[in-house]
């Protein structure tokens, strides 16, 4: 017992004369910095602030009691131990709820100030690249990850060096959050954080858990060097706006989302090349397109089951530039299937394949999920890459898909072979291929398709989409199906072609070609042109078939007949339609005569040695139509004609067409009318005539 009073009483002389080898602690506010450098435990009694001098200094005391901690200076300061200080009760005033039952997720609103301020120029450092160094006080209890109630203000540098889970509270300032590369810890972001400077994520960060959702509505930029995981919980809509950049090869974006959540991604995931850890940038957008040595532009990103839309409607920026070289998307099921959705109000080009492999080998197995191209104004998406996912495709109203950019090394397909393909287009979908040849089934819904690419684009099976089919370029080529279901088909500019020769008979709705444009079809298949045809190009197979209205002059390399409910609408210009095989008519015939008068005008040149089969209801041969004469011998012998119609023969008894006849000019105007004055001219003269000869014999009876 002596022995022990006499220790004790040395260590009571040592601690007065402060040469105790055990640490003291201090109590204090205001400068703590003597407290720091001292290695001293320091238990806080209101607000308190260290200046660091340049260089490291490390800290291995911890900090306690209540107030808050401001960085200043213009060093480093590590902490190697956890401090568990809190802000005075009576600045303590935000309230944490946990909500939604079976599937909670955590609440907070009006924040507390921050409990440590990281100044202008001064660096904090949270441990030393092991499990301690943290500043937190975590008294909620909240599911799935620890909130913290020391909220931070940075507007120096909080570097993160630690092999734990790490979650700051409610982030604000303007500075930057940094963590060291390979460290594999994790930043937890949870709620609404004011923060407007730049977070470097080293390692691992997740933004949103199940458990909470995540606000960075002003994040200057976000550089990532890791992986960067966003997610929901059940039924939440979590946007993030910024930019990402990579310096590093290896880093990707995981998104995850509950039943009913959204993940709205509006930013780009960019190559960085300038501007450091605290203003990251690319010299030239160009680079995120080719590959650079190391692969450092190499980026990607894994759809985790989750409901994720690129753009929401107010950029035209693309959140993943690049090729297959230097970016990759994989569209993965976990608990479900994942849905991409493009949302831009302008062009964008995905230069690269979805499918659903592992990080960078994406093409080992088909993506699982959807791709929906939004209804939003000015949503113009072009897929300059073979896709391989295996889902659907949806083009929304107003919205247009294109495959390919036109150029050489940018054709685009999507997995047609694929279980789950189907393409339901209500709004535009444009094929133009520059290289490759592709093929298209199950095409739904009510928007249009134009072929517009040099190469050739077939379509088959299961077509039943009902908009407008145009053909600008190259070939459609259907070989199989029909087009029935489209509202029109449109052949626009010369060189263009619509090849059915593999699909048997077919029947075109509302057909319109322009000059120097083709329709090819089978040698033994019959081609019928239904409601309205505006033509002016050829046609060559078996049979060409018109039901409906046709107009234009065109050329048949094969057989020509229109049927009782057809209708041929011309102009007698002189060029006439030619039919290089048989003709067979009936029908109406719409006829705009001639404006110069002629001996013999041209309507059908029968280039065949066949007589004309039929003729045009209520005209049969000779019938005079205006100050001419149908004849179906005319020409060569088997052509229709109209020849004009001599003065001394309109007083000869001629037929003409019967008052029944439903021929018109094309503006209209009945072609019955110069009959009628005709035949009205020759009884004019017969009643003349007969007066005459009454006043003759009057006079003979009665001379004077």
């Amino acid at each position: 017992m002596t022995d022990l009073r006499r220790l004790i009483g040395a260590l009571v002389v040592l601690a007065t004369l402060g040469l105790c080898p055990v640490p003291a602690v201090a109590a204090g506010s205001g400068d703590i910095t003597p407290d720091i450098l001292a290695n001293r435990d320091v238990t806080l009694t209101g607000a308190a602030v260290v200046n660091v001098p340049a260089g490291t200094t490390t800290y291995d005391g911890v900090i306690r009691g209540e107030g808050t901690l401001r960085i200043a200076g213009r060093g480093t300061l590590i902490l190697t131990k956890d401090s568990d200080f809190s802000l005075p009760k009576a600045k303590q005033r935000q309230a944490v709820r946990i909500l939604g039952g079976n599937h909670p997720y955590v609440v907070v609103t009006r924040p507390d100030p921050p409990a440590i301020v990281v100044d202008q120029g001064a660096t904090l450092q949270y441990g030393n690249g092991g499990g301690t160094g943290l500043i937190g006080r975590f008294p909620y209890g909240t599911p799935g990850y620890q909130l913290n109630q020391d909220n931070i203000e940075v507007n120096g540098t909080l570097r993160l060096s630690l092999i734990r889970s790490v979650n700051l509270g409610t982030i604000s300032g303007s500075g930057l959050i940094s963590q060291p590369r390979f460290l594999w810890g994790t930043l937890d972001l949870a709620g609404s954080n004011p923060f407007s400077g730049v977070i470097d994520n080293g390692t691992q960060a997740s933004a949103g858990k199940p458990e909470t959702t995540v606000a960075l509505p002003n994040v200057r930029a976000i550089l990532n060097q890791g992986t960067w995981t966003v997610d929901t919980p059940l039924g939440q809509t979590v946007t993030i706006r910024q930019n990402f950049y990579q310096r590093e090869y290896g880093s990707d974006i995981n998104v995850q989302s509950r039943p009913g959540s959204k993940v709205i991604l509006t930013g780009q995931y960019s190559y960085s090349n300038r501007g450091g850890d605290t203003n990251p940038s690319l010299s030239d957008p160009a680079i995120n397109w080719r590959k650079i040595p190391h692969n450092l532009n190499k980026r990607g990103t894994n759809i985790k089951g989750a409901n994720v839309q690129w753009g929401d409607g107010s950029t035209s920026k693309i959140f993943m530039p690049g090729t297959a070289d230097t970016v990759y998307i994989n569209l993965l099921a976990a608990r479900s299937r994942s849905k991409l959705t493009f949302a831009y109000n302008g062009p964008v080009t995905l230069g690269a394949p979805i499918g659903g492999g592992v990080f960078h080998d994406t093409l080992k197995s088909p993506g699982a999920g959807d791709v929906v191209i939004k209804a939003v104004r000015g949503n113009d998406v072009t897929f300059a890459a073979d896709q391989y996912y295996d889902g659907s495709t949806t083009i929304e109203k107003g919205a247009t898909l294109r495959l390919g950019s036109g150029r050489p090394g940018g054709d685009g397909s999507l997995l047609t072979k694929a279980a789950l393909f189907r393409v339901v287009n209500d709004g535009s979908l444009v094929i133009r291929n520059a290289d490759k040849a592709i093929t298209l089934s199950k095409l739904s819904g009510t928007g249009s398709l134009t072929q517009a690419g040099v190469a050739t684009t077939r379509l088959a099976g299961a077509l039943t989409y009902t908009g407008t089919t145009t053909i600008s370029r190259g070939i459609l080529a259907l070989t199989s199906g029909s087009l029935t279901s489209s509202s029109a088909v449109r052949l626009t500019k010369a060189g263009a072609k619509l090849d059915l020769t593999k699909a048997g008979n077919q029947t075109l709705r509302n057909l319109s070609q322009a000059s120097g444009t083709t329709v090819l079809y089978g040698d033994h298949a019959t081609l019928t042109l239904s409601r309205q045809a505006k033509l002016s190009g050829t046609f060559q197979g078996g049979r060409l078939v018109s039901t409906g209205t046709t107009g234009g002059t065109f050329t048949v390399k094969g057989d020509f007949e229109q049927t009782p409910d057809g209708q041929l609408s011309t102009r007698a210009t002189g060029t006439p339609i030619r039919v290089f095989g048989r003709v067979s008519l009936a029908g109406k015939l719409a006829l705009t005569p001639p404006a110069n008068h002629t001996n013999e005008t041209l309507l059908i040149a029968n280039d065949g040695t066949d007589p004309i089969a039929g003729a045009f209801t209520s005209l049969p041969e000779g019938t005079r139509v205006g100050g001419y004469q149908i004849t179906y011998k005319g020409g060569d012998g088997n052509d229709v004609t109209l020849k004009l119609v001599k003065a001394k023969a309109a007083l000869d008894d001629q037929p003409t067409a019967p008052p029944a006849t439903t021929s018109t000019a094309a503006n209209g105007t009945s072609l019955r009318l110069p009959a009628i004055l005709a035949a009205a001219a020759v009884v004019l003269l017969a009643l003349i005539l007969i007066v005459l000869r009454r006043r003759r014999r009057t006079a003979e009876n009665n001379p004077v």
